[in-house]
């Protein structure tokens, strides 16, 4: 089968400049946010004590918001094209990225987050006297479950540009 060429990317220059129009674009808009949202949960999970299926929590934060990074430097230099094999279906390796990574794992994190915080709600009432995780837990939760959304609707965008036959992210 003949191999399709890359999406292109923005013009190329002498030196790494930004591609301003993916930075405006609703993906990059989402990317932003996946990011700060997502360095919310983890540096929540991180700054308190976990143990448990926690760990697992803060292992699926930090990969998926490692690979966000990394996909969000990439589109916004335009340098995509320097990725082996994955550059020539960029739209198609951000949707994956999107739905079975970040949905996916966002969704299982809040989940335990959550189940975690359940767990812990004992100690919200008043007169506790012990340090209580409660609120840490939660925060978590719904900094995950929103971040799971995120990753949704980018999906979603990168899902109705592929059923509509186009093959750039933007």
């Amino acid at each position: 089968p003949p191999t399709v060429p890359p999406p292109p990317g923005p013009p190329a220059r002498g030196s790494l400049s930004l591609h301003r129009a993916y930075l405006r674009s609703p993906l990059g808009l989402l990317r932003l946010g996946q990011l700060a949202l997502g360095a919310a949960f983890w540096v929540t999970v991180a700054a308190h004590k976990y143990e448990g299926a926690a760990h697992f929590a803060l292992f699926a934060a930090v990969l998926v918001w490692l690979l966000t990074l990394a996909l969000f430097g990439l589109s916004l230099l335009g340098r995509w094209e320097l990725v082996p094999w994955l550059g020539s279906r960029w739209l198609l390796t951000n949707l994956v990225h999107d739905l079975a990574l970040g949905l996916g794992l966002y969704a299982a994190a809040t989940g335990i987050m959550g189940h975690k915080a359940k767990q812990r709600s004992f100690c919200n009432l008043p007169g506790y006297s012990q340090h209580c995780l409660y609120s840490a837990y939660l925060s978590a939760s719904i900094c995950g479950g929103i971040t799971a959304c995120l990753y949704l609707f980018s999906g979603l965008y990168c899902l109705s540009r592929r059923c509509q036959d186009q093959r750039d992210i933007i």
